[in-house]
């Protein structure tokens, strides 16, 4: 049984607000550690960055390696269902790159 009126209310749920698919496109290029992720998004909080990586885990799109280190080592990488959402995120970079694009032009208008 389905609690969406439209399936885009689905999408949204799992990759909607502000961080999620920022994070997404940066786990695309391969693994990453929480500090490198940070330091790839300045103003996201560690409290934020954590919130939304567990979040994502939850829905299956990222998955948690953890290596018995020490100190232990932990990394992020995509899943399966994770990687299924590279065109839509493809799509997004280009729709935002041209509305930058366009912006910048009418400021020079």
């Amino acid at each position: 049984m389905s609690n969406y009126n439209m399936p885009i209310e689905a999408t949204l749920e799992v990759i909607g607000g502000k961080w999620k698919c920022i994070i997404l496109c940066h786990l695309e290029s391969g693994k990453k550690r929480t500090g490198e992720l940070q330091r790839l998004m300045p103003k996201i909080t560690q409290k934020m960055l954590t919130q939304q990586l567990r979040e994502l885990e939850e829905d299956g799109i990222v998955n948690r390696i953890v290596y018995r280190e020490v100190p232990p080592r932990v990394e992020y990488e995509l899943s399966d269902k994770g990687r299924s959402l590279s065109g839509v995120l493809d799509v997004m970079c280009s729709w935002g790159k041209g509305h930058i694009e366009s912006m910048e032009n009418d400021l020079f208008l």
